[in-house]
């Protein structure tokens, strides 16, 4: 391949529409949350929720605290679910779903649970330590906000991407052999080499290396190795072990504990600042009814520092395709994987600088292949000896 020659073709009516699409749905999303969130303050509507919830609860206090979720999470997703189903619509519309409405909608349903257990355990420990120890609350909360996001990144694979797509061991044996020796070169252990059923939920493509320790696997979806070579499911994994050799999951974990940490210090903050003004229904912060004032703190501070998390994730995603070009024999196979993943994903490949400076957690598709070209120029320019 001539590297000067490759070059990035100009996205479809149909990518442009279907993205922005996706994106105005997102912010709607996003915009009803928020707005759910400051009505409850307002209206003092959270006070009496906390009033129905001690009632359902028989006043036991952390029965009442999962009465309050629970009508939280049924509210706020009653008046998410248009939304929900025009996503799934369109899906189907641009022929990337397989999934029928009973399969989408039981997928609803468990991910609803799924969440309401997780939020369940989340919030009663937040205000365990609350009632315990108010004082220093937000620091203890932390603490065991951490230890609880470890944890989950080491169940996920084991325990809660199962519940949503099925999993079989990788039965071609060579091309079970190439990953293997190439995460040993990485330097990392995999618990084994997965085929990941997607198929019957998308026909979109993707691999992941997922977990830590004991629960660390490689996760290849049906849709890539029935539609790519060995050598391009060997450069998409390349990069994902990009991401271990660069100890890219290590420091995001300390910058989520750093943002975490701000987090918890601005609700404290914001939950005395408006407890000594009396702003709204609540008059102690072991009050659960504060709970959607917490959850506006972490909604406005995510939103405030996405962009720039935005851009650290790019960051790390150029890390992580520079040793791919340094793992695999040529860039081809990089080239045409990135070209085929983003015909079969529908994912833009030349943004506007806005959407992928505020939305994009990667890098366009056309920055990647000008970098492989870039990388592929040099080194035939400064061989390695």
């Amino acid at each position: 391949m001539a590297h000067d020659s490759i070059q990035t073709a100009a996205d479809s009516p149909e990518t442009r529409r279907y993205n922005r699409v996706r994106r105005w749905l997102g912010i709607s999303d996003f915009l009803v949350g928020f707005a759910f969130l400051v009505v409850l303050l307002v209206t003092g509507w959270t006070g009496w929720l906390r009033d129905v919830a001690y009632r359902m609860g028989d006043q036991n206090y952390s029965l009442s605290v999962f009465m309050y979720l629970l009508l939280l999470l049924l509210i706020s997703k009653a008046l998410g679910i248009g939304f929900d189903i025009y996503g799934f619509r369109l899906e189907r519309r641009y022929k990337l779903s397989t999934q029928k409405f009973r399969s989408w909608f039981w997928d609803e349903v468990k991910g609803f649970l799924v969440g309401l257990l997780m939020g369940t355990i989340v919030v009663e420990l937040l205000y365990f330590t609350i009632r315990q120890w108010p004082q220093d609350w937000w620091l203890l909360a932390w603490g065991l906000f951490m230890v609880l996001f470890v944890v989950l990144a080491q169940l996920a694979p084991v325990v809660l991407f199962p519940i949503f797509y099925k999993f079989e061991p990788l039965e071609n044996e060579e091309l079970r052999r190439r990953l293997i020796v190439l995460s040993e070169r990485a330097g990392t252990r995999v618990r084994g080499v997965y085929r990941w059923k997607l198929s019957e939920k998308t026909k979109k493509a993707n691999a992941a290396l997922t977990g830590l320790g004991m629960t660390r696997r490689i996760i290849l979806a049906d849709t890539l190795l029935d539609n790519y070579t060995e050598d391009e499911i060997e450069a998409v994994l390349a990069h994902e072990l990009g991401h271990h050799v660069h100890r890219h999951i290590l420091k995001s974990i300390f910058v989520q504990a750093a943002i975490t940490l701000v987090g918890f210090w601005a609700a404290n903050w914001v939950l005395h600042y408006a407890i000594d003004r009396q702003m709204f229904d609540f008059v102690q912060i072991s009050d659960f009814a504060d709970l959607p004032l917490l959850a506006l703190v972490g909604t406005v501070l995510s939103f405030l520092l996405m962009p720039a998390l935005n851009a650290y994730s790019r960051f790390n995603e150029r890390q992580a395709d520079r040793y791919a070009f340094e793992s695999i024999a040529s860039i081809e196979p990089f080239v045409s994987s990135m070209n085929k993943l983003a015909d079969q994903n529908l994912a833009e490949r030349t943004p506007s600088k806005w959407v992928e400076w505020l939305f994009h957690s990667h890098p366009s598709i056309s920055r990647r292949l000008r970098a492989a070209a870039d990388w592929a120029r040099t080194q035939e320019a400064h061989p390695r000896p």
